[in-house]
């Protein structure tokens, strides 16, 4: 504002001399010589100020480019604040449902692997078969955990996923059969018994040899 009104102040101190010329004796005016270099000068000066007048145009453009680049950068400083800050809380709560989830999937993998463990490691041939009723009912029971393990931790993962994230597929925990003993059916049980009394039939089967053997070898 300052400079607009010096600009202002020093142009009308140019167009005075303008005016003075325009003030000029009668006899001054019927000179041609004087008149060429009073238009002369009122050029040069119109020249001047049509300079100046371009000079103060070209600040003006200048001055208005900064002001609308600050304006864009208010607003652009402001709007991906505001952006980066919500998605920075969005991002944090994100990491921390992911860092649950991964550490139940991780407690499941673990008691998943300690029962198939378990399971793996049931022998029936291994059984003495005067502990079997024991051993049958020790086996029996880690099974019944296991599926009771494998029914709650899938409970627990379909729980906690959400419609955002990817479900983990695990398979369909088996209902509780009716009209069977523990869950298992007339077939499975048997082919349990055949596993547990084979070692018994090879037993007898050799054990009858050896009598035989030993009876023809006395006659």
């Amino acid at each position: 504002m300052l400079a607009t009104r010096c600009n202002k102040f020093s142009m009308a101190e140019r167009i005075r001399p303008i005016e003075q010329m325009l003030e000029l004796s009668e006899e001054d005016a019927m000179s041609p010589e004087l008149l060429d270099s009073q238009v002369q000068k009122a050029q040069e000066q119109l020249l001047a100020l049509k300079r100046q007048q371009e000079q103060i145009e070209k600040q003006k453009r200048e001055l208005e480019e900064l002001s609308r680049r600050q304006e864009e950068l208010e607003r652009g400083r402001a709007e991906m604040t505001d952006k980066l800050s919500r998605s920075l809380v969005i991002l944090e709560r994100e990491a921390y449902d992911s860092q649950k989830k991964l550490e139940q999937i991780r407690a499941t993998h673990e008691s998943f692997t300690q029962h198939l463990q378990l399971l793996e490691a049931i022998d029936p041939k291994s059984w003495n078969p005067a502990e079997l009723p024991k051993e049958l009912s020790r086996a029996l029971s880690t099974v019944d955990d296991a599926r009771a393990e494998f029914s709650q931790q899938r409970s627990r993962l379909e729980a906690g996923a959400t419609s955002e994230s990817s479900d983990i597929n695990l398979p369909e925990a088996a209902p509780e059969m009716t009209g069977t003993l523990s869950g298992r059916t007339f077939a499975q049980w048997m082919q349990i018994g055949l596993a547990v009394t084979l070692p018994l039939i090879i037993f007898g089967f050799i054990a009858l040899l050896i009598f035989f053997w030993m009876a023809s070898k006395g006659q």
